[in-house]
């Protein structure tokens, strides 16, 4: 199931971060998703979905945010090893 979460907040916040409103939703889900990666509370992979970007484009971006993008967790590394041999 899908839900969606709304955030209230004024133009002056569009105007200060010079974004628009999409530009402003997409960087919200983001920062969403990278602070709880960041906290370990989830995996790269679900942190990227959350975020709506691939999993290689969301631990590229962990650096713009100034989070460690080899923070693996065990069961990430198996992840990605399981995908990786599918491709041999």
């Amino acid at each position: 199931m899908k839900r969606t979460l709304t955030i209230d907040y004024s133009d002056d916040v569009l105007v200060a971060l010079g974004y628009s409103p999409r530009q402003f939703g997409e960087e919200a889900k983001i920062l969403v998703a990278v602070k709880l990666y960041e906290l370990g509370r989830l995996s790269s992979g679900a942190a990227a979905k959350l975020a709506g970007i691939p999993k290689p484009l969301f631990l590229m971006k962990l650096a713009d945010y100034g989070v460690d993008t080899f923070d693996l967790t065990e069961e990430d590394i198996q992840q990605d090893l399981v995908r990786a041999r599918r491709h041999l």
